[in-house]
């Protein structure tokens, strides 16, 4: 027998691993099983079933919560035919390419690690993101989503996967209640999953930000994100041995304005570190002209600002150790600053 030879159906029923449990009506038709046999097989009392249109359980019992992942992107995916073996060989697992089609939503925030959604077993459905264009309906357990163009998936258990932000976002629109939206930003932040301005950027696309429950657990979410970034900005200074700032000040000029609040200040050193924490909300660019005014209105007066992010902070604490460190190295070599006031913020 050689790979070109079709199979029988015989031994597609007898297969244990989930991934060649749960196969389409064109994929059995590549392993030699006609339609008519399909239908055979899926009679009342057969020891197939039709599980969702054009998808197979190639077993009577009720699906396990592997096999109804699969078998949502099955149904949802851009079906490729020329991939499908038709002889697998016996240790080497069945690996379908679900094309445009990945799993987002609270199944996928699950799937992510989260433990503030529910376990896949309690899911009526499982939401599955697809292109706009595509000609699909929700029907069973599946939830078709779409969207005008796919994030990059992520393999989780080596399932297409939507990123959390935009996990996040899909699970969002379908929750009423305030305090699991909020307790789902929360944990996307503090679990370390993403950046708060990444959640907000994907709220903002899918215009969740007009529901006044969204908007309050936005409010708490950029909160806690700023407080998880200043513990990162105090543990920098402390572990790669930074001189202490002066924290959380405002500047102003002697008989003059007020120029601006800072999270670290060097005094002796004429040397700033602000927080960018600005969430790209529809007063994104103001926001940032504000910043860049005043970065230019220190400079001027001969002051160093090095801006950080909080991603930059949760990557690259040493990185960002070794900018703020070269700043101050450098202020020997700069004419004085001129005199500012520092008061607590």
């Amino acid at each position: 027998m050689n790979h070109n030879t079709p199979l029988s159906p015989r031994p597609l029923h007898q297969l244990a691993d989930a991934r060649r449990r749960v196969l389409t009506a064109t994929q059995l038709r590549a392993h030699g099983v006609a339609t008519a046999e399909i239908n055979e097989q899926c009679r009342a009392g057969g020891p197939w079933q039709q599980f969702l249109p054009g998808v197979y359980l190639l077993h009577p019992g009720p699906p396990t919560s592997e096999e109804r992942l699969n078998a949502v992107l099955l149904y949802a995916a851009r079906e490729r035919t020329a991939g499908v073996p038709s002889q697998p060989e016996a240790d080497q697992p069945h690996r379908p390419v679900y094309a445009e089609a990945m799993i987002t939503g609270l199944a996928a925030l699950t799937l992510h690690g989260f433990s503030a959604t529910p376990p896949l077993t309690s899911l009526d459905r499982i939401d599955v993101l697809v292109p706009r264009l595509r000609r699909l309906r929700s029907t069973g357990c599946a939830r078709i989503v779409r969207t005008p163009s796919l994030p990059k998936a992520e393999q989780v258990t080596g399932l297409p996967v939507a990123p959390v932000p935009r996990a996040l976002a899909d699970a969002v629109a379908e929750l009423s209640d305030a305090g699991a939206v909020r307790r789902l930003l929360t944990e996307a932040v503090r679990g370390g999953h993403c950046e708060p301005a990444a959640v907000v950027r994907e709220l903002t696309a899918a215009k969740l930000l007009g529901r006044p429950h969204v908007v309050d657990a936005v409010d708490s979410l950029l909160a806690e994100g700023r407080a998880i970034a200043e513990d990162r900005l105090y543990t920098m200074v402390r572990e790669y041995g930074l001189p202490d700032p002066v924290w959380n000040v405002d500047l102003r000029l002697r008989g003059g304005p007020h120029l601006g609040g800072l999270d670290a200040y060097w005094p002796e050193h004429a040397v700033a570190v602000e927080l960018d924490t600005r969430a790209p909300r529809q007063d994104e660019d103001a926001l940032w002209s504000e910043y860049a005014r005043k970065r230019e209105h220190l400079e001027r007066l001969g002051i160093t600002v090095v801006y950080v992010t909080p991603k930059k902070l949760r990557e690259s604490l040493e990185q960002q150790a070794a900018v703020v460190r070269t700043a101050l190295m450098a202020s020997a070599d700069r004419d004085p600053a001129a005199y500012v006031v520092v008061l607590p913020r």
